[in-house]
């Protein structure tokens, strides 16, 4: 049984153009996701899980970050609904500190970048630690899927 995703879809209905930059975090994160993830459907209520891999819808959705996951074959797997509320502070803080950086490459020394991304992979460290607790015991997922599925929100969020 493999579990993991082999298809990412982001679903920006009614969100603004994302800028060049935004643009291509969200391709970075999903084709690195595509590379290399784990995603683990927990069975509940006594239900079996769909086998994987799957294929993963992200939206938000009346304020509400939606995951729908289906099988391979576009059966339902899972769908879950999170707050958007736990990660605001950490997406702000995450696009502040990706802006710096963003204008730090155009014009810093690489000592002054790499405390930049210093900063950035902490904050990035902290929003894959609220996906893994918000997401408990709806999938498991491991710290670096985690990290890439939470640029995914960044990107959804600068748009919400």
């Amino acid at each position: 049984m493999t579990m993991h995703l082999t298809h990412i879809e982001i679903d920006t209905t009614g969100l603004p153009a994302p800028t060049p930059e935004i643009e291509q975090e969200r391709k970075v994160a999903i084709f690195d996701l595509l590379e290399d993830n784990s995603f683990v459907l927990p069975a509940r209520d006594e239900r079996a899980v769909p086998p994987g891999p799957y294929r993963l819808s992200l939206a938000i959705r009346e304020k509400r970050l939606v995951f729908d996951v289906t099988t391979d074959d576009g059966a339902p797997a899972a769908e879950f609904h999170l707050s958007l509320s736990p990660f605001r502070q950490v997406v702000k803080d995450y696009w502040q500190i990706c802006e710096s950086y963003f204008d730090a490459v155009k014009k810093l020394p690489p000592s002054q970048i790499e405390a930049i991304d210093m900063a950035r992979r902490g904050i990035h460290n902290e929003g894959a630690r609220v996906l893994q607790e918000r997401l408990d015991g709806k999938a498991e997922v491991d710290i670096d899927t985690a990290r890439r599925l939470f640029t995914l929100i960044c990107v959804l969020h600068f748009g919400a």
